[in-house]
């Protein structure tokens, strides 16, 4: 790797109207490297990237490209220097062909005249340096966004681009696209470019960075090698928090667990539905985690929704509490102690016009009748009381949950559901589209309701997240259970494996 910087920042300040956006920051970034810039919301991290870039001026501070100092107007006048920067959504022009977006602004001509021949001649050479296969000539619209990424760093690669700036780029792709991006990524890397990553994936955090700067409350926390930065130490350094950092290092490990062997609150003998999901045995215990894991399609959510009653078995038993019980509907669940925070929080579970106080009583209002009606007062006693509990941050619990961050919505959610007193809780995808301090908190969270005794059924996309907070771990693939891990032998590589076709 070259000792010398091809992009400096040193000291650099900027202040919105009564906010401090970001003090003194400093950062280094250098060719044949990607280093990856880790924060949670509001850390300062997009608004460093518009100052590097030219959409914000700073107030004061340094920025230096290849040892010159520089200030840039604007963004094209960064692009024009070597900075090319990728959003989450791709800034080409759809109904443009892959090979017009390649070249846009810098297409080849003849006799006065674009040589549409050159042009997509071009456009393959640039894509085939990327390993890539495209019918240049098509719109760009007509391929995924995992596609459209790849013509997008193309185009920064024919312009000779020294830094390459990617702001959260896999948000919208799924493993396997991931997966290709990240071996461009290190393609580039080879050949000598500077990649600067954002990302709040901690996993691919550590599948691709060199080095990683830690930013938190518009400053620079610190710059660290990689290697060197255990998962647990980043996101401590991330959120301020230690003792969340021994927390989560340990995991379900941490929770007063229950004997394997007390009865199980909810038991599934066979219960499937034709169509939906193939007959499934499951056991959730009280004060135990159940994680579900699998791809996309492997029954997850079909099964969470057989347990809520939101789609109704046609083969099986199920016991709750001991008692065979047919749940028709999620009035039926909610009535034995079942709670469900759904996959889709926007469509499923919050009600954006309503305040915090009516998102939060409607389960229990439900469950009580809407001829008993909650008193006012009584309203929002109970939602001032989970605001405090779980740590929602909010004007009052009158603002609408609307305005809240989607970490703080999740927890209105949650606490939508603990106002019932459940016994048993299913947590689709609680983590999803949240900051990582707003995850860790949510995951904390879980592991103390565990340890009260709550029976959880967990479910999320992220192994990392199911294998730490589960006690054990149910595979599905293909709408099937095919096997279930606990003890020493749960592992994310085990869990994996298993998904893939392995043998327990």
């Amino acid at each position: 790797m070259i000792h010398a910087p091809i992009l400096e920042i040193i000291g650099i300040d900027k202040t919105f109207p009564g906010v401090k956006a970001l003090q003194q920051v400093n950062f280094r970034l250098f060719p044949g490297e990607i280093h990856t810039l880790m924060g949670q919301n509001g850390a300062g991290k997009s608004t460093l990237i518009n100052v590097l870039t030219g959409v914000f001026g700073h107030d004061s501070g340094e920025i230096r490209l290849g040892g010159e100092t520089v200030r840039f107007a604007a963004p094209l006048e960064a692009e024009a220097a070597g900075i090319q920067t990728l959003y989450q959504e791709v800034n080409l022009c759809p109904n443009l062909s892959v090979a017009e977006n390649i070249f846009a602004g810098r297409q080849p001509k003849r006799r006065g005249a674009i040589d549409w021949k050159a042009i997509n001649a071009r456009a393959r050479e640039a894509l085939a340096d990327l390993d890539l296969s495209l019918d240049v000539t098509r719109s760009l619209d007509a391929y995924p966004i995992a596609v459209q990424q790849m013509v997008a760093i193309a185009r920064a690669v024919s312009v000779d681009a020294r830094v390459l700036i990617l702001d959260e780029p896999t948000s919208s792709l799924d493993d396997g696209e991931v997966a290709r991006l990240f071996a461009v990524l290190r393609q580039l890397k080879a050949s000598g470019m500077a990649i600067l990553f954002v990302t709040h994936f901690l996993e691919q955090t550590y599948a691709v960075s060199d080095r990683i700067t830690v930013m938190r409350n518009g400053e620079r926390e610190g710059e660290y090698l990689a290697k060197d930065l255990p998962v647990e130490l980043l996101v401590a350094k991330m959120t301020g928090h230690e003792r969340m950092r021994e927390r989560l290092k340990n995991g379900a490990s941490d929770v007063a667990r229950e004997d394997n062997r007390a009865a199980p609150f909810l038991s599934m003998q066979g219960v499937g539905r034709r169509g939906l999901m193939n007959p499934v045995d499951l056991d959730v215990r009280p004060g135990q985690i159940l994680g579900l894991a699998g791809l996309l399609g492997s029954g997850r959510t079909e099964t969470a929704r057989l347990v809520f009653g939101a789609e109704r078995s046609d083969a099986g038993t199920m016991l709750v509490d001991g008692q065979s019980v047919k749940l028709a509907s999620p009035r039926d669940a909610v009535r034995h102690g079942i709670a469900y925070c759904p996959e889709d929080r926007k469509k499923e579970g919050i009600v954006a016009a309503l305040s915090i106080r009516e998102n939060i009583i409607l389960a229990l209002q439900a469950r009580r009748g809407w001829w008993r009606m909650l008193s006012r007062a009584r309203q929002r006693e109970i939602a001032d009381d989970y605001i405090a509990r779980l740590g929602i941050k909010a004007r009052d619990a009158e603002q609408p949950i609307g305005l809240l961050s989607g970490g703080n919505q999740q927890k209105v959610l949650l606490a939508r559901w603990l106002a019932t007193e459940p016994k048993l809780l299913i947590l689709d995808e609680p983590t999803r589209g949240i900051d990582v301090a707003a995850k860790f908190d949510i995951m904390d969270r879980v592991l103390s309701l565990c340890a009260k005794g709550l029976a959880i059924l967990f479910i999320s996309s992220e192994m990392s997240e199911v294998v730490r907070v589960s006690h054990r771990v149910a595979v599905l693939r293909d709408r099937r259970k095919v096997a279930e891990v606990s003890g020493e032998k749960l592992s994310e590589d085990q869990v994996y494996r298993l998904i893939a076709g392995g043998q327990s």
